[in-house]
């Protein structure tokens, strides 16, 4: 019996790649955010929850606080961050969390959210590259 005339079909599953974006977390949702994720371990400074407008905070996968203090932010030392937040991430807790991320963005849209200045040499930009994998 021929498969196309049979009158059954074969369904293929194929994963469907959604946006990871990393924003602001002072900055206000907008269309195509899909789910908002804030991904620092510290609640942003000066910011109300109902402002931020989450959908969930996943502190879990945060760099760790001597990572986080280590780095401060300095341009110069992304690419080491890079590699040290690379290797954090393989810890369980870590790894819990990216997996659930990785649920999240399967999902919809995900956009990360990160309080610092410059999202595109943070924690979020980092997990974003991770995600899009």
């Amino acid at each position: 019996m021929n498969p196309a005339t049979s009158g059954t079909t074969r369904r293929t599953a194929v994963a469907t790649k959604h946006k990871v974006q990393v924003r602001r977390a002072y900055d206000a949702r907008i269309r195509g955010d899909g789910s908002r994720v804030l991904v620092d371990r510290i609640w942003p400074r000066g910011l109300t929850k109902e402002k931020a407008e989450l959908d969930e905070w996943c502190k879990e996968v945060a760099p760790s606080t001597e990572l986080r203090k280590w780095y401060s932010h300095d341009p110069a030392r992304f690419e080491e961050f890079t590699r040290r937040y690379h290797a954090e991430l393989k810890q369980p807790e870590r790894s819990d969390a990216l997996a659930h991320l990785r649920k999240l963005a399967n999902a919809r849209t995900l956009t990360l959210l990160t309080a610092t200045k410059q999202p595109e040499i943070s924690e979020a930009e980092v997990l974003a590259e991770v995600l899009r994998g």
